[in-house]
C-alpha cells in the first residue's frame, strides 16, 4: 500500500518554530557567554585574592623569622575561621615546620603544584577535590632567616561551586521561560502578521461567476502582498474576459445553428402543408442539403478550433514553394472572381516554412473574405515577403474595409463587422487562420481603412518551434 504523503506545514506554524529555534538559539548563546564571563571573573577574583594571601604570608614570616611562631597563629587562626584557607610551610630539607592543623590528611604536600626551588613568584593555581569539597591549591618560595621555605596554601571554594551550581540552574530557568515567551510573542506575531492574507481569501472567497467584477485593490495591502493582489487581479481580468467571450460565442454559435435548422424546419414544414410536384419537393430537398452543409461547415471549423487549442506547442513544418502555393490558391478562385469580376494577382516568391495544408487553408479563408467584400472592379493581391527569420504573407484587397472600433476583434468567433453585409459567412473564417497562426509560432495582423481596403498580413517563421 502507499504511504500517504505527509501534509506541509503551514506558513504559521513554521514562522513560530524558525522564530523559536532563532531566539533560544540567542538566548543560549547569551546566557552561556553570561555565565562564563561570571564565572571567569570569580575565578581571576579568587586567584587574586590568593595571591594577596600568599603575600600577606611572606610579610608574616619575614617579620616573625621563626616558622615556630607561624605555626602557633596557624592554630589559633584554623580555631577561629574554621579553616578557610590551609597553610602549610616547608623548609629546604622537605621538613613540614608549620601547618593548619588537620591538613596533612586532607591535602597532602604532594598534590600541590611543584615550587621552583629559587624564586620568589607564585605558582599558578590549581583545583583540587577531596570529601566533596573544592579546593584552589597554589605555591610559593620564599626566603626568611637564610633559609628557603616553600609556602603552601589551599583555599576552600566549595560555597563557590556551590554558588556556580545555583546561578547555572537559574540561568537555565531563565532560559526555559524565554523560549516559552519567545513562542508566545512568535504566535502573537505571526497571527498578527498573517492576518492580511486571511483577509485577502475572505476577499477571494467573495468572488464567483456573477462577481467576476469585483476586484482587490493593491491600495491598503502590506507592501509583500501588493504583488500578489495585483496579480489576482490580472487573473480576474483575464478570467472575466474568458467568461464573457465564452457567453458571447454560446450566444453566436446558438444563433449560427438555430438559423439553419430554421430554415430545414420551415421549408419542411412549408412543403408538408398540401401535396407537391417532384421539382418542388427537388427543390426543398437542395436547399435542406445546403443548409446541411453549412452546419457541417460550421461544425467542421469549430472542431479545427477546439483541436487547435488542445494542441500542445507549435506543429512541425516544412519549407516549400510559396509562390506555386498561392498561385494553386488562386487559380482555385478564378471563376469565382472572374463572376465577382475582380483580378487575383500573385507578388512575390520564395519557400515558405509551414505546414503546406494549413497553410493552404489559412490563406484561402483569406482570400475568401476578401472576395465577398471587394465590389466588382476591384483588385485581390497576394504577396509573398522571404526574411532571414521568417516569411510573410499579405493579402490585401481594395473592399469596403473595416471600421478602427473592429479591428482588434475581427479574429474573434462569430464575430461580424457589419452582420448584413456578411450573412454567406459563419465568422469563423479569421478565427481559424489566428488559430492556424498561433499553430505556426507566428502571428496575424490586419490594417484596414474604411472604403480604402484590407491587408491581413501572416508570418510564419522560418525554423519550426
Amino acid at each position: 500500500m502507499f504511504s500517504k504523503p505527509a501534509e506541509p506545514r503551514s506558513i504559521a506554524s513554521q514562522l513560530v518554530i524558525l522564530f523559536t529555534l532563532a531566539a533560544t538559539f540567542l538566548l543560549c548563546c547569551g546566557l552561556g557567554v553570561l555565565y562564563w564571563i561570571f564565572v571567569r571573573h570569580a575565578f581571576e577574583e579568587d586567584n587574586a585574592v590568593l595571591a594577596d594571601k600568599i603575600l600577606a604570608l611572606r610579610a608574616d614570616l619575614n617579620r616573625a623569622g621563626d616558622p615556630e611562631t607561624l605555626n602557633e597563629e596557624l592554630k589559633i587562626l584554623h580555631g577561629d575561621e574554621r579553616a578557610a584557607y590551609w597553610v602549610r610551610l616547608i623548609d629546604a630539607g622537605g621538613v613540614t615546620v608549620a601547618e593548619t592543623p588537620g591538613m596533612n590528611a586532607l591535602l597532602p604536600a604532594s598534590i600541590f603544584p611543584r615550587t621552583p626551588t629559587q624564586s620568589s613568584s607564585v605558582v599558578r593555581p590549581k583545583d583540587y577535590r577531596t570529601d566533596g569539597k573544592l579546593f584552589s591549591l597554589a605555591g610559593a618560595v620564599d626566603e626568611a632567616g637564610g633559609q628557603l621555605y616553600t609556602i603552601q596554601v589551599a583555599q576552600d571554594r566549595s560555597g563557590d561551586a556551590e554558588f556556580m551550581k545555583e546561578f547555572g540552574a537559574l540561568l537555565v530557568v531563565v532560559l526555559a521561560f524565554g523560549v516559552l515567551a519567545s513562542t508566545v510573542i512568535a504566535l502573537t506575531v505571526t497571527k498578527k502578521g498573517l492576518r492580511p492574507v486571511t483577509e485577502m481569501t475572505r476577499s477571494l472567497k467573495r468572488i464567483g461567476p456573477k462577481r467576476l467584477h469585483e476586484r482587490i485593490p493593491p491600495e491598503g495591502w502590506p507592501r509583500e502582498l501588493r504583488p500578489l493582489a495585483v496579480a489576482f487581479d490580472e487573473m480576474l481580468d483575464r478570467l472575466e474576459d474568458s467568461f464573457t467571450r465564452l457567453s458571447q460565442f454560446s450566444a453566436d454559435l446558438a444563433h449560427e445553428l438555430r438559423t439553419p435548422i430554421a430554415n430545414i424546419r420551415g421549408e419542411g414544414e412549408v412543403a408538408l402543408t398540401r401535396a407537391r410536384t417532384p421539382e418542388e419537393y427537388r427543390e426543398v430537398i437542395e436547399s435542406s442539403v445546403g443548409e446541411c452543409e453549412r452546419l457541417s461547415a460550421i461544425v467542421d471549423n469549430l472542431l479545427f478550433l477546439a483541436r487547435a487549442e488542445a494542441t500542445e506547442g507549435h506543429i512541425p513544418g516544412t519549407f516549400f514553394n510559396g509562390r506555386a502555393a498561392v498561385e494553386k490558391i488562386a487559380a482555385f478562385y478564378e471563376l469565382i472572381a472572374e463572376e465577382h469580376h475582380t483580378a487575383i494577382m500573385c507578388v512575390g516568391e520564395g519557400d515558405i516554412h509551414a505546414d503546406p495544408m494549413l497553410f493552404g487553408r489559412a490563406v484561402s479563408n483569406l482570400v475568401e473574405n476578401a472576395l465577398r467584400f471587394t465590389p466588382a472592379g476591384g483588385t485581390i493581391q497576394i504577396s509573398i515577403a522571404v526574411g532571414v527569420a521568417h516569411s510573410q504573407i499579405s493579402v490585401k484587397d481594395t473592399g469596403c474595409g473595416i471600421g478602427t472600433e473592429h479591428v482588434s476583434r475581427v479574429f474573434d468567433r462569430f464575430y461580424r463587422a457589419d452582420s448584413s453585409r456578411s450573412v454567406q459567412g459563419s465568422g469563423l473564417g479569421l478565427a481559424l487562420v489566428k488559430s492556424i497562426m498561433d499553430l505556426h509560432g507566428g502571428s496575424a495582423v490586419v490594417e484596414s481603412k474604411v472604403d480604402r481596403g484590407t491587408v491581413v498580413t501572416l508570418t510564419f517563421p522560418n525554423k519550426s518551434g
